[in-house]
């Protein structure tokens, strides 16, 4: 099933209606891999809008440590970069308290789901995957079956908790109308027991936070230089905002700006005041813009935003023992959700034998 954007937000209210007449609250589930420090582009594009759900949604935020292993099979630093992630989405907000927040190898119940999708799954439309031509063209040498059926262990993920909207971003909503066919093909052949999972923010244009050489977006990998991550010391996020794209600015009033300075602007709208943001944009349009003072404003607003959120990732990584309880509770809450799930899918396909 394909189900646009537009339609699927303009329905929406009746759906969160329908749920909460059910004495219900609506399952959100997703997901980050630990395979690099977060970034501003994740907070803005992701973590915020989490923050907001946990207080509207049953929600169950994983650590994919399994999918890492796809693309990163060396396990000598997995642990530390679990406890990053972990560390710095509660440092952004999270709540273990209010959401499901765990590591998706401790849910034993994901293997057997995603064994059973596989049956399911045909290798033609799993070869057809926008993901894994891109990995078969980064990773030639490492083409594994794991990285074939990425998308069905994602699905297992998702369902397994019968989580029926999912925040995701453009990049990933292939997988996700994968993850529906796999529901509709168990649903026919072994009677309903999930939800079709849908696609959901906040909002239709999901913020994507440009990289600083205006190339295209903040990434965990490429051009390290010009990604904002919340691990950044303040030098260093001064350093990259001063590297930033410019030119010699406009030469005429009103001018349309360049990609790479309206990226500025956009960047400054994430940090910085209003009146901040409304003095470059009138400097601008008055060909009276200056790109040294303006970067040096950017950078010390990204200082003030990320400085606080790196102090408390530090505080966290820490405290092994409160992560170490963090990752029980979140397991437990995650495993209960799991096993009743699990009981529905035995007995419908017939595996339930005593």
């Amino acid at each position: 099933m394909n189900i646009s954007f537009s339609s699927f937000y303009n329905s929406f209210p009746f759906l969160i209606f329908a749920v909460f007449m059910e004495g219900k609250k609506p399952i959100v589930m997703s997901g980050i891999r630990p395979t690099g420090f977060l970034h501003l582009g994740n907070y803005f594009g992701a973590i915020r809008n989490y923050v907001r759900m946990q207080d509207e949604f049953e929600c169950f935020f994983m650590v994919a440590d399994l999918h890492s292993l796809t693309t990163h099979p060396d396990t000598r630093h997995l642990k530390a970069n679990v406890h990053r992630v972990l560390a710095e989405n509660i440092a952004c907000g999270l709540d273990p308290e209010k959401a499901a927040l765990y590591c998706q190898s401790h849910v034993y119940e994901t293997s057997e789901l995603y064994l059973y999708l596989n049956m399911l799954a045909y290798k033609g439309e799993l070869e057809k995957t926008a993901t894994f031509k891109d990995k078969v063209r980064l990773q030639p040498e490492n083409v594994n079956a794991g990285l074939l059926t990425y998308p069905v262990l994602q699905a297992a993920d998702i369902i397994l908790h019968r989580a029926s909207l999912v925040p995701v971003g453009k990049d990933q909503e292939q997988h996700l109308e994968m993850a529906r066919n796999f529901v509709n093909r168990f649903n026919h052949r072994y009677g309903d027991v999930f939800p079709e999972p849908q696609a959901f923010n906040y909002s239709e244009q999901l913020v994507k936070v440009p990289s600083l050489d205006g190339t295209g977006k903040m990434s965990k990998s490429e051009n390290q230089m010009a990604t904002l991550y919340l691990a950044d010391t303040d030098d260093m996020i001064r350093k990259k905002v001063m590297k930033a794209k410019t030119d010699m600015g406009p030469s005429e009033p009103n001018s349309e700006k360049p990609d790479y300075i309206e990226n500025l602007f956009l960047l400054m709208k994430l940090v910085s005041g209003n009146d901040v943001i409304n003095k470059f944009e009138n400097d601008y349009k008055n060909c009276h813009i200056r790109y040294g003072d303006m970067k040096k404003q950017l950078a010390e607003d990204m200082v003030n935003f990320i400085s606080p959120i790196r102090g408390r990732v530090e505080d966290i990584l820490g405290d092994e023992i409160y992560l170490k309880q963090v990752m029980e509770v979140g397991a437990e809450k995650a495993r209960k959700s799991a096993k009743a799930t699990m009981l529905l899918v035995r007995e419908s396909m017939g595996l339930k034998y005593f």
